[in-house]
């Protein structure tokens, strides 16, 4: 295994306030200057997601999710951060370092055909007023120790809009990129680093910000208190929110409804039945069948209690995403970033990847953030008047998902509030 002397590092913010675009430099006291901008993305030709790119991209995202609930805790993530801040980092791969990310984040779609996929999709994400959702992007380098190819930079600028800007990695650039991140997602995740290792060269920083308005919003006399059962069996008092709605799920394991943001976007929700564990539920779970779950979604009325909620959620993803058949980047002496620079002595390869998330959800709609940080040292219809009740009083899974695709942009199991 080669002696590593340097570390790349890729973050990824996702929280709750998506127009992708280029990023203009922070409006913050920074030293680092402002590289790349994003130069030619009006050149890029979007195509729309196909089958192909939905599917994969929904057994992405349920896959992680399923790698990432842990024992009886709470747990979110963002599959669309986490997949656009791999997605920049595969422009840096090469050989079987790539060919695994792209297996992974592409079933095998070329990286240039996913890159655009990735763009119409990200850049066709619905966004108005009371629907937002909002994504930048951002590479920091070492300004000096490290020579970054420009054909590396033009493409992430290209594509996911991201700004590059060097910096010395001393304190303030610690400063500079915890503002960053707490301007890009609107205050929910302010801080990302506490410092900046002598040896690492490099951050890749995704930011994904989502905030929406309920269509139909809660007022004083649908809000009751309640209990919810926990993961451990303990009875909670909570404060539920009950509404009427029309959407009603039911694959016979579970039973849930959607609930639809103001547009664009809605909340859905799935309560394994009392004799099936959520974990076992979650185990189950496949991203044709999450989407079958979906898609199917009967008209049928639905009274529906939802409880009010937050919380902040993080994993360290190594294990999950190895385990997904990312190997070749986590080990220092396969690993190939070669893409990104070529004057190291030892190559990039990626060290740690760490995610970190919020939710809050309550009368007015709702709020989601994710952070993920990947650290590379160098080296069908019913009758009518048919009522049915869910009642979320014991462990459920939920996501907001875009409703042109039915695609989670976050995913969750609530077992504890």
């Amino acid at each position: 295994m080669k002696h590593i002397k340097a570390y790349l590092a890729i973050l990824l913010i996702a929280a709750s306030a998506v127009n992708l675009a280029g990023c203009a430099k922070p409006a913050i006291a920074i030293k680092a200057a402002d590289l790349m901008e994003n130069k030619s993305a009006g050149n890029v030709i979007g195509r729309a997601a196909d089958e192909l790119f939905t599917a994969n991209m929904a057994d992405f995202s349920i896959e992680l999710f399923r790698k990432s609930v842990s024992g009886n805790e709470n747990s979110l993530i963002s599959p669309l951060s986490v997949m656009l801040a791999l997605a920049m980092t595969a422009n840096g791969a090469n050989g079987e370092t790539l060919a695994q990310m792209i297996e992974l984040l592409g079933g095998g779609i070329p990286l240039d055909e996913l890159n655009e996929y990735l763009y119409s999709y990200a850049t066709g994400l619905p966004s108005s007023e009371k629907s937002k959702i909002h994504i930048a992007n951002s590479i920091w380098f070492r300004d000096e120790g490290i020579e970054v190819l420009d054909v590396f930079l033009q493409k992430n600028a290209d594509y996911f809009g991201a700004s590059a800007y060097s910096s010395a990695f001393d304190r303030q650039a610690v400063t500079d990129i915890n503002n960053w991140v707490n301007s890009k997602t609107d205050g929910m995740i302010d801080t990302i680093l506490s410092d900046i290792r002598f040896d690492m060269m490099m951050y890749l920083i995704n930011a994904v910000a989502f905030e929406a308005d309920w269509q139909s919003q809660y007022y004083d006399h649908n809000v009751r208190s309640g209990v919810f059962t926990n993961i451990s069996g303990v009875r909670q008092n909570v404060s539920y929110m009950g509404s009427r709605e029309s959407l009603y799920l039911d694959d016979g394991i579970a039973a849930g409804f959607i609930k639809p943001y103001v547009s664009g976007y809605s909340f859905a929700a799935l309560l394994p039945n009392e004799n099936v564990p959520v974990n076992e539920y979650i185990d189950s779970l496949t991203g044709v069948g999450f989407m079958k779950i979906l898609n199917n979604a009967q008209n049928i009325s639905v009274d529906a209690f939802l409880p009010k909620f937050e919380y902040d959620y993080s994993i360290k993803m190594n294990d999950t995403l190895i385990a997904l058949g990312i190997t070749d980047a986590f080990d220092s002496g396969k690993a190939d970033f070669s893409k990104i620079e070529t004057t190291l002595s030892d190559g990039l390869f990626i060290d740690e990847v760490l995610h970190k998330t919020h939710i809050t959800v309550d009368e007015l709609g709702t709020k989601a953030g994710a952070v993920t940080l990947v650290a590379m040292p160098s080296g069908a219809a019913r009758p009518p008047d048919e009522v049915k009740t869910v009642r979320l009083d014991r462990p459920f899974i939920y996501a907001i998902i875009d409703d042109a695709t039915n695609l989670p942009v976050f995913i969750g199991a609530l077992q504890t509030v």
